[in-house]
């Protein structure tokens, strides 16, 4: 099973790539697990990465493609894979099809997470994290019991600049106009689904596992 999860910025496809992958027990592939991994190491493309994401913009292609090419390679991709982050414009959305092909491969689903703007901006913009543990709080939905403080370590916690309002509706900005016509790309290949992330994680999955089932039927059925 070869899987895309799609949305804006703070949509819940981390977490439904994450459920999914427990179902499925195939490798989940972030980008951004890996920007992040490159940025605390302090390596060169770690800092190029860190000046694109504080201002909210996308890490170039060329930064991007290269890595998760190297990973699909991998021998846990061989059972199949999940894509959370990438592709992110139509151009990735183009190269990964030419390495698939030439592996022989395709694409099963692209899930989009849909959820309105301003949803978002208040998700993301009243995040609060306690920068040693990094508990994460939010001020409307999980506020710290002492305001400004870690439950756990008493630190005081920070607003990330990636969870600045202005951030975030840049991000979102972004999003539209490079990343939603990915979309269309994929409503094209009759690969795209889209489904409301505004409802409860459990009914988002429960939505998404039966797509998957029947397509693992289908497949069972042909090779059968």
């Amino acid at each position: 099973m070869r899987v895309i999860f799609m949305g804006p910025p703070n949509a819940g496809k981390g977490t439904q790539a994450q459920l999914l992958q427990e179902e499925l027990q195939i490798p989940k592939l972030s980008t951004g697990d890996i920007l992040r991994h490159a940025i605390a190491e302090g390596t060169e493309v770690g800092k190029q990465a860190k000046t694109f994401l504080d201002n909210g913009d996308l890490v170039p292609d060329s930064m991007i493609i290269d890595i998760v090419h190297e990973r699909l390679t991998k021998a846990d991709c061989a059972e199949g894979f999940i894509l959370d982050g990438f592709p992110r414009t139509v151009a990735q959305a183009e190269d990964l099809d030419q390495v698939l092909a030439k592996h022989h491969l395709s694409l099963d689903f692209v899930f989009c997470l849909t959820v309105e703007d301003e949803v978002i901006i208040e998700r993301q913009a009243g995040r609060r994290m306690a920068p040693s543990s990094g508990r994460v709080y939010h001020l409307k939905y999980n506020p710290p019991k002492v305001a400004g403080k870690c439950d756990i370590t008493g630190e005081d916690l920070i607003h990330r600049p990636d969870d600045q309002e202005d951030v975030v509706r840049h991000r979102l900005d972004v999003y539209a106009q490079q990343t939603a016509p990915v979309l269309a790309y994929y409503q094209q290949k009759g690969l795209l689904v889209t489904l409301d992330g505004t409802t409860s994680i459990e009914d988002v999955h429960s939505q998404i596992m039966k797509f998957v089932n029947t397509r693992t039927q289908q497949k069972d059925a042909h090779c059968g």
